[in-house]
């Protein structure tokens, strides 16, 4: 069975008296392991079904089963519970605090579990270590690089050993080699650590990373 099935997922947002629909009847199924690339022009839909993934945001129609849970039939209460076992989220603009450090903010997630401060600093050290940067524990945002940022928001994703991660546009704000280096971090975590990714990206060359693509254009998903 697949790890995420998505079937006659339908989207319409609305505006005053009208009616916006962003995509109907979308079918999608992931497997276990699976390194997933969601490509599209701006617009199509594509940051919306992933928060539809992620249970950031609910379908107008259709059933969304992860691990055999039916989240679109969740309230908001227990897709927040299940968000904070089952999603790691990568953003595009790494979305980290700056008043904490990079280890605080790789925390963040755990606070809401029932993790002890031992725990939760295990936890921490190793997602640190996996994305390499064990020795920038105790720094500030400010004070490193777009690449370590975007490295520290991937251990806050990872930090929980999520069910699946989900990217949007990681690496849409880096330069070309800090790019190259956040889509080999996303690979070695595929490859290594068997993690389950879908990434929307607008980058060919970050496509090809994942095992395979799929586009979606006017409401339409198509491999």
């Amino acid at each position: 069975m697949a790890l995420l099935e998505v079937r006659n997922l339908s989207k319409v947002y609305n505006r005053d008296s009208q009616q916006i629909p962003v995509f109907e009847d979308i079918d999608l199924s992931i497997e276990s392991g699976e390194f997933l690339a969601l490509m599209g022009p701006s617009g199509s839909g594509k940051t919306t079904l992933l928060n539809l993934i992620a249970g950031l945001d609910t379908p107008t129609t259709g059933e969304i089963v992860v691990g055999g849970e039916n989240i679109a039939a969740m309230s908001r209460r227990q897709l927040a519970a299940w968000r904070s076992r089952h999603v790691g989220f990568i953003f595009q603009l790494y979305n980290l605090l700056p008043v904490l450090t990079a280890y605080q903010n790789v925390e963040l997630p755990l606070l809401l579990t029932s993790l002890n401060k031992r725990e939760r600093r295990d936890h921490v050290t190793t997602a640190l270590g996996v994305v390499g940067l064990t020795d920038r524990a105790d720094h500030f945002p400010r004070q490193l690089s777009g690449g370590q940022e975007q490295r520290v928001g991937i251990a806050r994703a990872i930090v929980s050993d999520p069910t699946l991660i989900l990217a949007d546009e990681p690496t849409g704000d880096l330069d070309a080699t800090s790019a190259d280096e956040i889509l080999t971090l996303l690979q070695r975590l595929n490859e290594e650590y068997l993690k389950t990714i879908v990434m929307v990206t607008h980058d060919q060359r970050a496509a090809d990373r994942g095992h395979a693509v799929m586009h979606l254009d006017k409401g339409v998903l198509t491999r």
